[in-house]
């Protein structure tokens, strides 16, 4: 662009002003010429004399069939000879023409015009310059846009380099990132500074690898602690049996406390299992189709359930339910979370203990709250009391037969129907759990 189009723009302004002054110059010469009837070489000369160009480099005057009877080169002049010049031939057909060329460092510029007489083409008037000045002009402004270029083109070359340097460098060492994380380095981060795209690409990488990190320590806890629930009752009832195989003469009262206390074991063991696997499903998106469920129902088979447990444990249960709070969830789901609730408030209200159980409608909710006046949780342990597999007490909670998943799982299978479960203590001791679930337009507050 620098060293073509400027130049096409100089060279044409060039030859419109050639233009204008060449054929200005040769109307002059026509019109001094316009009043003789007959041209010859004394009368042109004459006619001449005065309005002679020193600008131009050569003019000749033909007469009517092209013989030339004034020319203004000294040496080998034209004069007495026949000039069939395309321009004269088009002048003494009645035409004015121009043309003009660059070439060789020079302006060539021609121009002609008829001689006219009473409406006959009596003669022509032709002009040529050789113009080097202006060439040289163009040429000086061809060289320094070269100049020009080749400064902006190293520039931009250097520039280019740089920049590709940089983004090369950035785009490697994200790419080394990638690398390591995808062996396993999940706490490597790539360090990429700047703020364009390169860099947002980079913090997002740091971002996503974090998220990963923290998967993959939660996965690694979550299979040592699993690992370590399921080994807890295995090697219970390995070595109840070996106790069993290895004692000789043993009491069949003593053989059917142990095969009692196997059972158990293998009991807490299928509950382990069988939270596992809801967990896993929770965790696949592995959902059934919800439907509108009315929670008091389920609530009032749930209590009928725990009684016999709270009586065992000499708790009392009260409650107090709205009717119709109806979200959308599944019959079972709606159990489960009823029922990990109380189990675990019944467990930890501890004997004389009571739970209180409400249910009511507020604000497009349905609000289930599961109070117990136990010894409560401690604040330290309030923000991980979700947790898969955490106790806060893990010998009492052994004891007391949990899996340290029923919380988990509540949490869970709340926030996949878009509720909420919220944990605090009470002021007067123990603990309290709400459940918050979104009413479905069956069920809302008339």
């Amino acid at each position: 662009m620098l060293n073509t189009y400027p130049l096409l723009v100089s060279e044409d302004l060039v030859f419109r002003s050639k233009a204008a002054t060449m054929q200005s110059s040769v109307s002059v010469m026509v019109s001094s010429l316009s009043g003789l009837d007959n041209l010859t070489e004394e009368n042109v000369t004459a006619a001449m004399s005065p309005v002679e160009s020193t600008g131009l480099s050569r003019v000749l005057v033909t007469n009517g069939t092209g013989r030339v009877l004034y020319d203004t080169r000294e040496t080998g002049s034209a004069v007495g000879d026949y000039v069939l010049y395309t321009e004269i031939v088009q002048a003494l057909l009645g035409n004015d023409t121009f043309t003009c060329g660059y070439r060789g460092g020079a302006f060539r510029s021609r121009a002609a015009s008829p001689v006219l007489y009473q409406n006959r083409i009596i003669g022509a008037v032709y002009a040529y310059e050789y113009d080097t000045e202006q060439a040289a002009l163009l040429q000086g402004f061809q060289n320094n846009i070269r100049r020009i270029s080749i400064i902006i083109g190293v520039l931009v070359l250097m520039v280019s380099l740089i920049l590709s340097r940089a983004l090369t460098k950035k785009i490697s060492e994200l790419l080394c990132a990638i690398r390591q994380v995808r062996e396993g380095a999940y706490s490597h981060r790539a360090e990429i500074r700047g703020h364009d795209e390169i860099a947002q690409l980079g913090e997002e990488f740091n971002s996503l690898t974090g998220r990963l990190q923290k998967t993959e320590e939660a996965r690694r806890r979550f299979v040592s602690d699993a690992s370590h629930e399921l080994k807890t009752p295995l090697a219970a009832i390995r070595l109840l049996t070996d106790s069993i195989l290895q004692t000789n003469n043993i009491d069949p009262a003593t053989t059917q406390e142990f095969v009692a206390d196997i059972g158990q074991e293998a009991e807490r063991l299928s509950r382990i299992t069988e939270d596992l696997l809801r967990l896993t499903r929770l965790d696949s998106n592995i959902l059934e189709p919800s439907a509108s469920v009315d929670v008091q129902p389920v609530l009032e088979q749930v209590l009928r359930m725990m009684e016999l447990v709270a009586e065992e444990r000499q708790a009392k249960l009260q409650c107090g339910a709205s009717d119709h709070c109806t979200v959308l969830a599944t019959q079972d789901e709606i159990h489960q979370v009823i029922y990990n609730l109380l189990d675990n408030a019944v467990k930890y209200s501890g004997s004389g203990g009571q739970v209180t159980v409400s249910l009511k409608r507020a604000d497009g909710r349905a609000i289930l709250t599961v109070a117990d006046n136990g010894v409560g949780i401690p604040k330290e342990d309030i923000p991980r009391i979700f947790e898969r597999f955490y106790r806060v007490d893990k010998a009492r909670s052994r004891m007391a037969g949990g899996t340290g998943l029923g919380l988990s799982i509540v949490s869970d299978t709340v926030k996949r129907r878009g509720g909420t479960v919220e944990v605090a203590n009470r002021p007067e001791g123990g603990a309290v759990f709400t459940v918050y679930w979104p009413l479905t337009e069956g069920g809302e507050q008339e």
